[in-house]
């Protein structure tokens, strides 16, 4: 299983229902505003919440993946979207980027945004605010070193967040990101199951932003289907700052 998705953040994240938030403008305002008043228990309250969709994006919506694994299947992933001339948000580790630097830096040559997911895949929760000031940091180093573009958004590792780790990704100048239709591709039930999560999910919808992992053994398999199906159903295929613009 590549993501232990059933976790005790992922139930206190859903407790908290992970709402779509209407607009990015009251969100990110309230988000900076409220860093100071957060819990010191670990919790995450609804203003200090990743977005995980936007609403009033009509038309639109975002592809997401978490490149994980090796190379093999990102080439792949790039043609076929580069075929449909959608674009996409890849969340890399500095791991992923030392170890595939041609690869990383195709993705933001073809102009598709690169975000942060840390260094490796290890969970960032729990740790302190200099642990995790010391992980942006080195992560965002690496890609803007290598390709000179500034990261601006962050996914947690299995998107498990807590308040130190949301207060120090807003000071760092990233903006946390979730998602609301998760492939579930990690769960490797074939290519017909994963179009069919994406496709038919009861989340999707214009704002919607899709979770997709590069490494997951079928997920290059149904790109292309589940693409041909969002551009039938109306929808825009843009990445997650797309969908902020």
């Amino acid at each position: 299983m590549m993501e232990k998705e059933i976790s005790f953040a992922w139930y206190r994240l859903r407790g908290l229902g992970l709402l779509c938030l209407c607009s990015l403008v009251f969100f990110f305002g309230a988000y900076l505003a409220n860093q100071r008043s957060m819990a010191v228990n670990g919790g995450i309250s609804a203003q200090t919440m990743p977005i995980s969709c936007v609403q009033g994006k009509e038309g639109a919506l975002a592809l997401s993946f978490d490149v994980t694994g090796g190379s093999g299947s990102i080439g792949t992933i790039l043609n076929i979207l580069g075929k449909y001339e959608a674009k996409a948000t890849f969340f890399v580790t500095a791991d992923w980027v030392d170890e595939y630097p041609e690869e990383t830096k195709r993705i933001v040559e073809e102009g598709h945004e690169i975000g942060s997911r840390g260094v490796d895949r290890e969970s960032m929760t729990g740790k302190s605010s200099g642990e995790v000031r010391k992980i942006l940091e080195e992560a965002s180093g690496k890609v803007q070193e290598l390709t000179g573009v500034r990261m601006k958004l962050f996914r947690a590792p299995y998107g498990e967040y807590d308040s130190v780790l949301v207060g120090i990704a807003a000071s760092e100048g990233f903006l946390p990101v979730r998602w609301s239709v998760d492939s579930e591709d990690w769960k490797d039930y074939g290519i017909e199951s994963i179009i069919r999560k994406v496709t038919k999910d009861g989340q999707l919808g214009a704002g919607a932003i899709i979770r997709m992992h590069s490494g997951a053994r079928n997920t290059a398999q149904a790109l292309e289907a589940i693409i041909e199906n969002l551009l039938q159903q109306g929808f825009a295929l843009t990445s997650v700052s797309g969908l902020l613009q």
